[in-house]
């Protein structure tokens, strides 16, 4: 008979003798007791997760719990019908999605977890933020599954699941339910070691016998026991990661001064030795978790704008499924499809993006926006999903559900931006991790000197060394700050999309303005037409509509309202030519609409001598020709933004450089310069144009250029720019390129934001300073001394909740 392990290898039960299941793990044949536990392995080892078994420190307790809990779900995470509600395809082979990652205690682990999952071969982005636990990646589907990066983060302890708002808030009360735990474990021992410290303290000599002494000792012990298994066993787990996984995080000297100074205790109790630290030790474990349990709570209040975005829908809805008819029933809100009509009452949630098809009220659309002034809604009007109905009925028809609205789009972006990691993070963690290793050494180093000058005081002078200067505040400077910031900005209106963004804003001094839907309204009006050729009035409208139907600027939406209601024509062929125009054929001969010059060039003509006369009246111009002639000339008059003119006024005002570029004509161009006190203005231009205009101005290194955009059709110039605006009311929020997003029309609330970032900036800088002149200041003190466990224990976690109180004052600005 061949010889079999006596335990199964997967779960650790006996192997029956019977038995003759086996499994090839890491070359070796392993015994197995039963047909499941055979399968488990077999798919463990087929998905390449075999370090599950090196990394284990236990068998399950129970037979279910032999398998890792993300592989009972691999099958599904790895379905496209699964995928559809949280997997974002950006390529044809690469996805992208947004997983919560369950574990992440301090900020070495976020810098564990983005470099171990870059590792795995088809993640081609990862970006973790600490202060939502949130980590965004970016993989080839060709090369890694989903279940791959999901087993990938597992093997290193964490656990990792696909965003759900009520998943993670179920997420983030069991983590503050656990510490709240670890915390009052650490309180209610140190408060008992401390009944039985303090006699000792006290106590002259000969006023205690050593049985007594002894009999305190034991006591401390047995009550530090629980303090160190439970309390502190994350310090302890996380520190035996990073050294298996040979990188230094935060916990290693932690759990080196805790288990140091708990060892030598053990031992002086054992033999009879001079000192015992039990009352230190449950001090410093009960301080540091109290002051990362509230560390935890303010990072929560941090984070709450984006969480409460995930929970303004309703769940459910009246649909009215036979409108006109007023009868209703009541449909969960996943269950709408576009083309519903549902009413919403007053003070009800509009539950999806619409149009108004009956009833006259004012929404409330502040969270979205940040403009607290009701918006009037009328029939035709459009409603966003997530705003507020106020005073009266209305009946809407759902256009947009899911993933497809508005709000869904906001909070994308948001979710993009919080797991974007600026320069200034990366360099505060860089720092960090330095000055761990620096950390060490001194710890190392003023163990051996003391060892020469008094050895009775060098093991907790190492301890104090350790922990009074782990570099926690010093990671959470930066990435606070930020937080807080972005979620302040949203609340303003102001949306951040990257993580750069609110360092630049700060510094800004030249601001680049697109003329048409920035500026102006983006409203285009037809004022004029001008017939040159043979073709009708009708049927030149139907042509430029038909050439413009799948475009999105204003222009075309004013040529396609033109032609409502007069007889289509049939264009094939149809290219744009962006910047410039469309091009297409009709009747079988080719057509082209555009800038005067461009369709010019196309058709071989001569620009006509009307486009002058049109010019001069302002607006903008379009040219409509085929390859016989001239067919048409169309101008179009919009009406500047009040809140955008009375911004760029002051902005002149204060001696701030601004320009505009604009595809327009000169004239028209030049004309709203006029109006709004700006010299240099450019017409005429094409996106590439414009990329080269900010190139050359950024060939200055003290120039810091902002550029507003429409978000879509100027992606080439938004991306030039060191940081780019865009308004998020006329354009599609899911292919917004740029880095800021105005949500509503108030150009105040820029102001505002820019404001916001130059404090931010200042708080990042008070965070840093404070951080390293604590570090400067408590490594010598505790070198030569000066301060014991308990001490460092306290100074290590007020010095981590101050850098997030401090940065918790930036919500007061984001309110005002």
């Amino acid at each position: 008979m061949p010889s079999i392990d006596p335990a199964c290898y997967h779960c650790g039960l006996p192997v029956p003798r019977e038995a003759s299941h086996v499994v090839a793990v890491d070359g070796r044949q392993r015994s197995m007791c039963c047909a499941g536990c055979e399968a488990a392995a077999q798919l463990i080892v087929d998905n390449g997760l075999t370090d599950y078994y090196r990394r284990r420190d236990a068998m399950p307790e129970r037979r279910p719990e032999a398998i890792p809990a993300e592989l009972l779900e691999l099958g599904h995470f790895d379905h496209p019908e699964f995928q559809q509600g949280f997997v974002r395809p950006v390529g044809e082979h690469e996805r992208e999605t947004s997983l919560i990652l369950e574990g992440i205690t301090c900020a070495a682990c976020v810098w564990l977890n983005e470099r171990h999952i870059a590792l795995q071969p088809g993640v081609s982005a990862v970006q973790v933020n600490y202060a939502t636990r949130r980590v965004r990646v970016r993989w080839d589907e060709r090369q890694i599954r989903l279940s791959g990066i999901l087993g990938a983060i597992q093997a290193i302890g964490y656990r990792a699941y696909p965003y759900d708002a009520a998943r993670a808030e179920d997420v983030a009360a069991r983590e503050r339910r656990t510490m709240l735990w670890r915390v009052f474990v650490a309180g209610f021992g140190m408060m008992q070691v401390m009944m039985y410290a303090v006699p000792t303290y006290f106590a002259g000599d000969g006023d205690m016998t050593l049985r007594a002494q002894l009999w305190f000792r034991w006591a401390s012990l047995i009550l530090t026991l629980p303090v160190v298994l439970y309390s502190a066993a994350p310090f302890f787990r996380h520190a035996v990661r990073d050294i298996r996984l040979r990188r230094l995080g935060m916990d290693v000297p932690v759990a080196l001064g805790v288990g140091c100074a708990f060892l030598a205790s053990l031992w002086a109790t054992l033999a009879n030795g001079p000192e015992v630290y039990f009352d230190s030790v449950t001090m410093f474990v009960f301080f540091l978790l109290g002051g990362r349990y509230l560390e935890m709570l303010a990072r929560a209040r941090a984070v709450r704008g984006i969480e409460e975005l995930g929970k303004i829908l309703p769940a459910f809805t009246e649909r009215l499924p036979d409108w006109p008819c007023p009868d209703g029933e009541q449909v969960p809100v996943s269950q709408l499809v576009p083309g519903d009509c549902v009413r919403v009452r007053p003070g009800g949630v509009i539950p999806a993006d619409g149009v108004v098809i009956d009833g006259v009220s004012e929404a409330n659309e502040a969270l979205l926006t940040g403009e607290s002034r009701p918006v009037p809604k009328k029939v035709d009007s459009a409603l966003t999903g997530g705003s507020i109905n106020i005073s009266s009925p209305l009946v809407m028809r759902v256009e947009q559900v899911g993933d497809s609205t508005r709000l869904a789009a906001i909070r994308r972006l948001m979710e993009r931006a919080a797991c974007e990691k600026p320069r200034l993070a990366a360099v505060s963690d860089n720092w960090a991790t330095i000055f761990i290793v620096v950390l060490l050494t001194l710890a190392t180093a003023t163990w051996i000197g003391w060892h020469f000058i008094d050895p009775s005081r060098a093991l907790w002078i190492f301890v104090s060394v350790l922990v009074v200067a782990c570099p926690c505040a010093l990671s959470l400077a930066t990435p606070a700050a930020l937080t807080v910031a972005t979620d302040a900005l949203a609340r303003m209106g102001v949306l951040v999309t990257r993580g750069h963004a609110i360092e630049v804003l700060a510094r800004v001094n030249h601001y680049v303005f697109d003329k048409t839907g920035t500026l102006t309204e983006g409203q285009m009006r037809l004022e004029e037409t001008q017939l040159l050729g043979a073709m009708d009035a009708e049927t030149l409208y139907a042509l430029a509509a038909a050439l413009e139907q799948g475009s999105e600027h204003p222009v075309a939406s004013a040529l396609r309202a033109a032609a409502a209601g007069k007889p289509p024509v049939a264009v094939s062929d149809v290219t744009a030519v962006t910047g410039h125009g469309m091009s297409g054929r009709y009747s079988g001969g080719a057509v082209w609409i555009g800038r005067p010059d461009f369709v010019a060039e196309r058709a071989g003509l001569s620009v006509p001598v009307e486009v002058a006369g049109m010019e001069l009246k302002t607006g903008t111009v379009i040219a409509l020709a085929d390859e016989h002639g001239w067919l048409g000339l169309f101008r179009f008059a919009d009406a500047l933004r009040p809140a955008a003119a009375d911004y760029v006024r002051q902005l002149v005002a204060a001696g701030i450089p601004v320009t505009i570029l604009s595809g327009d004509a000169p004239t028209a161009v030049a004309a709203v310069g006029e109006r709004l006190g700006i010299s240099d203005v450019h017409g005429a231009m094409t996106p590439q144009d414009k990329q080269a205009f900010i190139a050359r101005l950024q060939e200055d290194p003290a120039k810091v250029v902002t550029m507003f955009g429409d978000g879509v059709n100027d992606a080439p110039v938004l991306a030039q720019a060191h940081v780019s605006v865009a308004m998020g009311s006329g354009t599609d929020l899911a292919r917004n390129q740029a880095d800021i997003v105005l949500l509503g029309e108030n150009f105040a609330r820029l102001g505002d934001g820019a404001g916001l970032a130059r404090k931010t900036l200042w708080i990042i800088r008070q965070n840093l300073w404070w951080s390293f002149a604590y570090n400067l200041s408590v490594v010598p003190l505790a070198m030569m001394g000066w301060v014991t466990p308990l001490i460092a224990g306290v100074g290590m976690a007020g010095s981590s909740l101050l850098v997030v109180l401090n940065a918790l004052r930036l919500q007061r600005r984001g309110r005002e």
